[in-house]
């Protein structure tokens, strides 16, 4: 008997602690609003339903009235500030940063880089491979970039390709190989899908066959 009333009382007691939490939070967030509420209640047309009378029914329904337009509010509130203030703080950090030397260079490499990852632009990169790195018999996901400088594939005396290997987790750093061709296996993945895999340290593996 007593094993399961302590275990009834262990079921019981946090669900009891939790609806006595909430009922708290939601009587101090409304409690300043209720009497405005019921003041305009009053002048409603409610009508009492057996042994509620008006009354009862306006202090039932004016703190949970409250609690949907505090609500709507912030959420109206949040989409004011986000679509408004939030874009208007991000550009004059954008500026700010732009301003700064040494730390400009910085920024808008690594802004570039990350708008080519992510972007659907031209500038995105063009293909996924698997690329022999850092030596052979050892492979890395790298993005193919454009091709190499004239100059470089002149030098080597093959055509050259960028490839960037982004680093995990952090794709926004990496190392830019010039590779032969040849030696690049393209793979069948989206650029956003070669970004999760890498991101996520291969935890994300993308659904579709990777050669």
């Amino acid at each position: 008997m007593k094993k399961y009333f302590l275990t009834g009382l262990v079921t019981l007691l946090p669900l009891a602690v939790t609806i006595w939490v909430v009922h708290l939070i939601i009587h101090l967030v409304t409690k300043p609003f209720t009497g405005i509420m019921k003041m305009i209640a009053g002048t409603l047309p409610i009508k009492s339903v057996g042994i509620l009378t008006k009354d009862y029914i306006i202090a039932i329904l004016s703190p949970l009235l409250v609690l949907i337009l505090l609500v709507l509010f912030t959420w109206l509130l949040g989409l004011v500030a986000r679509r408004f203030f939030f874009n208007q703080l991000i550009r004059f950090g954008d500026r700010m940063l732009h301003k700064i030397p040494l730390v400009n260079k910085v920024y808008k490499t690594s802004k570039d880089i990350v708008k080519s990852l992510f972007g659907e632009t031209t500038h995105s990169f063009q293909q996924v491979v698997m690329i022999p790195f850092p030596y052979p018999g050892c492979y890395c996901i790298g993005l193919i970039a454009k091709k190499s400088p004239k100059t470089c594939s002149s030098a080597e005396g093959k055509e050259l390709v960028s490839v960037f290997v982004p680093t995990a987790p952090n794709p926004t750093t990496g190392f830019l190989v010039m590779s032969n061709q040849a030696e690049l296996i393209y793979l069948k993945m989206k650029n956003e899908e070669a970004i999760k895999y890498i991101v996520s340290c291969a935890v994300i593996v993308p659904d579709r066959p990777i050669p």
